[in-house]
């Protein structure tokens, strides 16, 4: 979430400094299943970490085996042929410390990242003038990736030119041509649990999220027959609320009044016993499924509360 804020916030500073904005968002291809444990242990060394360290995880990452348990599976270890586990907490730690090279500064352009990530940013009074520092932040970051045997995706590699609201101009189609492929902008991208459109408007991602949490909703009053199990209100708070209202934070940030949060989140028919009443008390709150709701967050809810 924070890093999907940043992107945001980033953007609407160099527009208020009226310059056109474009984005290029790449993910590391095959991700923990590159980084080469030889090159990992060589780099901890070179970074100083305590040899005893060092030691454990490369016992940690070498010769692992895996079983499945279930009722009638077989009791016996299967040797695993990853480089890095995923799943485990200290994974991504060491995939970032793997990738350290890559989270440098590029003239000319913001860059932000997350794990496997990357977002690069530039601005310059014209779209035509961005496709060429796009095309140049690509190159060095795939000069530092090479020699860690690491490369992009091709499929997860996106681009978009954003806009403002005031802008009159049909939407910029320029592409940007990156090891012979041609990459349009697009109208309605996902990055980091997030959808993105080019003027920032969150129809895009609520609809999505109403989607999840109606399915979810139904299914849940599905399996409970009447009048036996938990009453919609009961298993709204705890369940649909994580889904409908994952990452709403970016969204409050200067884009979201109260009317829109307010018709976004009535949950469909309205069977689901008031939404937003059940949803908008002045108290911390349950966001993303943990109870440690942002400051700001409890405020701006306390300020739609108040205006609804």
């Amino acid at each position: 979430m924070d890093a999907a804020l940043v992107q945001q916030q980033d953007v609407q500073s160099l527009h208020r400094l009226r310059h056109k904005v474009s984005t290029l968002f790449l993910n590391i291809k095959g991700g923990f299943d590159n980084v080469e444990l030889s090159a990992l242990l060589s780099l901890l060394c070179h970074r100083g970490v305590s040899p005893y360290l060092i030691q454990w995880i490369g016992s940690f990452l070498r010769d692992c085996t895996c079983r499945l348990t279930f009722q009638g599976s077989p009791r016996t270890f299967t040797p695993v042929s990853v480089r890095v586990l995923q799943g485990s907490p200290i994974s991504p730690l060491l995939f970032v410390i793997y990738i350290f090279s890559l989270h440098m500064d590029i003239p000319s352009a913001l860059t932000i990242s997350y794990v496997d990530d990357f977002a690069i940013t530039v601005a310059s009074p014209a779209y035509s003038t961005n496709v060429c520092p796009l095309q140049k932040a690509f190159s060095a970051l795939k000069r530092k990736a090479t020699p860690r045997n690491i490369s992009f995706s091709i499929p997860k590699t996106e681009v978009i030119h954003w806009r403002t609201p005031r802008e009159n101009q049909p939407p910029c189609r320029l592409p940007v041509h990156l090891e012979g492929q041609i990459f349009y902008p697009q109208t309605c991208l996902k990055w980091l649990g997030f959808l993105f459109t080019p003027l920032f408007d969150p129809r895009a991602h609520f609809s999505l999220r109403l989607s999840l949490a109606n399915g979810a909703f139904t299914a849940i009053r599905r399996l409970s027959p009447p009048g036996i199990g938990l009453p919609p209100t009961s298993v709204l708070p705890s369940h649909g609320l994580s889904l409908l209202l994952f990452s709403y934070t970016v969204w409050l940030y200067g884009n979201l009044s109260p009317p829109f949060l307010t018709e976004w989140l009535s949950f469909g028919d309205g069977s689901a016993g008031g939404l937003p009443t059940a949803f908008l008390p002045p108290t911390r709150h349950v966001s993303t499924g943990r109870h440690a709701t942002p400051t700001f967050s409890a405020w701006s809810a306390t300020n739609i509360a108040l205006q609804a």
